[in-house]
């Protein structure tokens, strides 16, 4: 594909150096739709990122956007705070039936600001109130959110760094096969919890994601997630489960944590909630632990009326069914699979491992420098895949969960050439 050099002399010029993205991808996105992406000159390009995870029906949702072109011509209520709206007592009420009841969660549900990172504080702030201490547990290669409580149990170095601040009240603890099985599952952690000398403050929770994203792609077994949930229930610990990326399908079923048979005390979920990449994250927790006053946690735009249309759409169109989209996805990520298993076996010398669940898979090189030159060869094969992982070492995959077969194996082919041409 030739790509004439775009005009980013404002975007270099006005906005901050903050900007990533961008770097990786040096195009103008004009249009959208399903898992295509098109330049402003024409140019196509397949998305293996949907939003970092916030697309997970694909870019303009024929249905999502009809539901939203609806609302908006009709006038409906577009910022609400956290008053009571139809449109938000409509999803509430979908939520209900079609998420919480078929699972026997009993969860509440909360609307803080509209962003993963603020799920998350909204979640620490109510374990701390909950149990009265301030520690927080977490893992390593662990991401959270960027605002302060959450980069406190964020392990990448340089994302705590940015604070500039010190980091307190998190402890980090080795995530699921940290050691390479050399080391007896939370060994070290019942370790502390049980020494009265150990200078470990008794936590009042432990925050986890089934699935690391965006340090690795590392999976935790079911067997661990148990394990984890029972050494919290002997400790008098909260179970926070983080499914922010992995949640609403991504890994197969709705939650994450599904298929390991836990219910966490409490669930953070933002990024596909809403369906069509809108701003809208939920806390969810067991009816006991709503100790919140009025007014405790707030935030302006918790009230996005917009997400709650999109979002009552998406779970009416994709999970009304109960397992239609779960046995798709586990589908689609047996074809991805059988991809990375060829990529391997062409390159069996420089690929040490591919790992994943449903559609969120990596793809680990010997050579960690090796996965941004891939991701940048992709990019020019016209595919958009990014990298994770504490030293950007892991290819990333991130398909829509709407992506078809056909579009899985070219962008699987383009990987596959961008792997034998990055040697």
């Amino acid at each position: 594909m030739t790509i004439t050099q775009p005009d980013l002399s404002v975007f270099e010029t006005l906005e901050s150096e903050v900007r990533s993205y961008c770097r990786g991808w040096p195009a103008v996105f004009d249009r959208a739709q399903g898992s295509l992406m098109y330049d402003e000159d024409g140019h196509r390009y397949l998305d293996f990122f949907a939003g970092a995870g916030s697309l997970n029906y694909g870019h303009n949702n024929p249905v999502l956007k009809r539901a939203l072109i609806d609302y908006l011509m009709r006038d409906g209520v577009t910022h609400g705070l956290d008053m009571s709206t139809v449109a938000k007592r409509t999803f509430l009420q979908t939520f209900q039936d079609l998420v919480l009841r078929p699972r026997d969660l009993p969860y509440k549900v909360m609307f803080p600001g509209p962003t993963g990172t603020n799920a998350v504080e909204s979640a620490l702030k109510l374990a701390r109130k909950v149990k009265g201490r301030e520690a927080i547990v977490s893992f390593t290669n662990a991401f959270h959110g960027m605002s302060l409580g959450s980069l406190a149990v964020t392990g990448n170095a340089f994302k705590r760094a940015g604070a500039g601040v010190p980091l307190v009240h998190g402890t980090p603890m080795p995530f699921d096969n940290y050691f390479d099985g050399q080391v007896p599952d939370f060994l070290w952690f019942e370790r502390l919890l049980e020494d009265q000398g150990s200078g470990l403050n008794k936590p009042a929770a432990v925050i986890v994601e089934t699935v690391q994203g965006e340090g690795g792609i590392n999976a935790a077994r079911p067997e661990w997630l148990r394990a984890l949930k029972e050494l919290c229930e002997r400790q008098d610990m909260l179970l926070i489960v983080d499914d922010i990326q992995m949640g609403c399908g991504r890994t197969g079923a709705f939650f994450s944590f599904e298929e390991a048979g836990i219910v966490p005390d409490i669930v953070t979920v933002s990024k596909s909630i809403s369906g069509y990449g809108l701003p809208m994250s939920l806390c969810l927790f067991r009816p006991e632990l709503d100790v919140w006053e009025p007014g405790e946690h707030n935030g302006t735009f918790r009230g996005n009326n917009p997400a709650f249309v999109t979002a009552t759409a998406a779970l009416e169109t994709y999970w009304a069914d109960g397992s239609a989209m779960e046995k798709q996805t586990r589908t689609r990520g047996e074809q991805v699979e059988q991809g990375l298993i060829s990529i391997t076996e062409e390159n069996l010398a420089d690929v040490k491992e591919y790992r994943g669940r449903g559609l969120v898979w990596g793809l680990e090189f010997h050579e960690k420098a090796r996965a941004g030159r891939i991701a940048k060869r992709a990019f020019e094969l016209g595919l958009l895949i990014e990298t994770s992982g504490p030293e950007s070492e892991v290819v990333k995959l991130l398909p829509a969960l709407t992506v078809s077969p056909e579009e899985l194996d070219e962008g699987l082919s383009i990987l596959a050439r961008a792997v034998r041409e990055t040697l």
